[in-house]
């Protein structure tokens, strides 16, 4: 990386943080020919695609932890497998139940019949039927996922015509699956779910995606858009897959950074952005935090929206409206993460002596009754008493990620509400912790005598981190008033600020967060079209 420290210096395009989409962005400016500079207040880049030696010998990744909804277009267009993308699949999922059951599923289609069946016949017959809707769903939904949304405010012909280009394509979707893209958009998971299975498990299981990172429960108005966003990832073409990649997250910003750097962008660290330069209303710079000033005729961030809007410049520049709208921007975050590192792997004990179990997922939610259980705590100001746990023992699909014979089981933690009721994250960390491993134990006799080493990452941790405002790991929470035409605000939804020259390409805008860059993509062509007007 770049060390440069210069007082003063000029570049076409500047990128504020060096995340995964500002990494994505930058790349492609500087494919499409623009002098870039991408700064990143940390000592690394990958903002919360990180992986940290937290422990000798033992790799963690942090905060996120698993790849899915990496745009394709992106791999290809930004060559990132010449620059050393390794995705390794993640073939099965542990789903462990309170009376010590179980249910097993990998990539084996029809043992994957036989193991649902196992919990209900009804089911296993459901469960194509189930999957082949959600395809369907998927396939309607993408077009619009992969381009930028129309500004329904606008008057312009263009726009117009965009707009009317996406009722056009929702108009040749088919009337069933139509309906139930509403249903996703405006209904409850359990509703859905409910619909098509009758097991607990089962139920519980499919339902743990539609509360990732969001203060519902599945039960909750609004889960259903969750899970529809979780589905809509692809590991090699396969909707609703989930991959590894090489070295954990912080592998694969490595890799973005390579491809930025082959194509021409500088890459600053330890270079913290304190503000936008304006002038005349137009951006024309930065300022750092050590005092530097460098300038651009384009400066993006890839903040979320609170930061963006509210800290980056004043908001007395923006319109009154759209600092109200940031200002009542929801993102009420509820995730964290305990990170262990094991002596050895843990023991199921109805699957005793297998090992092969732990190539993929283990899901701690039971039933969706459980994991609304959980969110009832959260409700109330206080993280979850029996938490759902979505956990990954990384090391089996990657050796190198600890020591021989030695483990890291990356777990992600919910409901763990950023404000809490009559305490403070300071004091209840280790609390949190003792709670993850509690519940792991219950499930996993003797799990607690492996534990070597334990990092628990609260909410707060991720703001004051990773910089992502009240710890959403979202960068704002998927509720439908924040998607698509309104994220992150009505009439500013694509890419541009009211600023000149100022952009967003955070996962605060479309078509949203995890680890997908399609902000940063999508970002650089709205900004590479304003620059050719």
């Amino acid at each position: 990386m770049s060390k440069k420290n210069n007082k003063s210096q000029k570049y076409d395009a500047i990128v504020i943080g060096a995340g995964h989409n500002g990494l994505v962005n930058g790349a492609y400016l500087a494919k499409r020919g623009l002098k870039t500079l991408i700064l990143e207040r940390r000592h690394l880049v990958g903002g919360a695609a990180i992986t940290e030696e937290l422990y000798p010998g033992f790799n963690f990744t942090t905060f996120s932890y698993a790849l899915s909804l990496i745009r394709p277009n992106i791999v290809q267009d930004l060559e990132l497998v010449k620059h050393g993308l390794m995705v390794l699949n993640m073939p099965t999922t542990l789903a462990p139940m309170e009376n010590g059951d179980y249910l097993y599923l990998g990539t084996d289609h029809y043992a994957n019949y036989h193991e649902i069946a196992r919990h209900s016949k009804k089911d296993a017959e459901a469960y194509d039927d189930y999957a082949t809707m959600l395809n369907k769903v998927c396939h309607a939904i993408k077009p619009l996922f992969d381009s930028i949304p129309p500004d329904i405010f606008s008057e312009d012909p263009a726009e117009i015509a965009r707009l009317a280009a996406v009722g056009k394509h929702l108009r040749s979707v088919d009337k069933k699956t139509m309906h139930m893209i509403s249903r996703f958009l405006t209904g409850s998971a359990a509703e859905i779910l409910d619909d098509y299975f009758e097991s607990d498990i089962i139920k519980g299981l499919f339902s743990s995606s539609s509360i990732i990172g969001s203060k519902v429960g599945p039960k909750s108005q609004g889960s259903g858009l969750v899970l529809l966003f979780y589905k809509m990832g692809e590991v090699d073409g396969a909707f609703g897959d989930w991959g590894f990649h090489k070295g954990g997250n912080g592998g694969f910003t490595q890799v973005l950074a390579r491809s930025a750097q082959a194509f021409g962008a500088d890459i600053r660290l330890n270079a913290g952005v304190s503000q936008v330069i304006t002038k005349n209303g137009e951006a024309v710079g930065v300022a750092l935090e050590n005092g530097d000033e460098m300038y651009a005729d384009v400066v993006v961030s890839s903040l979320d929206p609170r930061r963006t809007f509210l800290q980056m410049v004043n908001p007395r520049e923006l319109p009154t409206d759209l600092v109200e709208g940031i200002q009542n921007y929801k993102f009420q975050g509820v995730s964290a993460k305990v990170n262990f590192a094991l002596d050895d792997l843990p023991e199921y004990p109805a699957l005793a002596g297998r090992r092969d179990i732990y190539r993929g997922f283990i899901n701690i939610g039971p039933s969706m009754d459980y994991i609304e259980r959980a969110f009832d705590d959260a409700k109330y100001g206080t993280f979850s008493k029996r938490p759902f746990i979505d956990g990954a023992i990384q090391s089996t699909l990657d050796p190198d990620m600890s020591p021989p014979g030695k483990h890291v089981l990356s777990c992600f933690v919910q409901y763990c509400p950023y404000e809490l009721k009559n305490s403070h994250w300071d004091d209840e960390r280790d609390n949190l912790g003792d709670t993850v491993q509690n519940t792991i134990e219950s499930f996993f006799p003797g799990f607690g005598d492996l534990v070597l080493h334990r990092e628990v990452v609260t909410p707060l941790d991720i703001e004051r981190v990773v910089g992502l405002s009240e710890g959403n790991i979202f960068a704002g929470e998927f509720l439908a008033p924040q998607m698509y035409f309104f994220r992150p605000a009505p009439g500013w939804n694509q890419y541009r600020t009211p600023i000149k020259g100022y952009y967003q390409c955070g996962s605060g805008t479309h078509p949203g967060g995890c680890v997908i860059g399609g902000p940063g993509k999508l970002a650089s062509d709205q900004i590479m079209g304003d620059l050719k007007k």
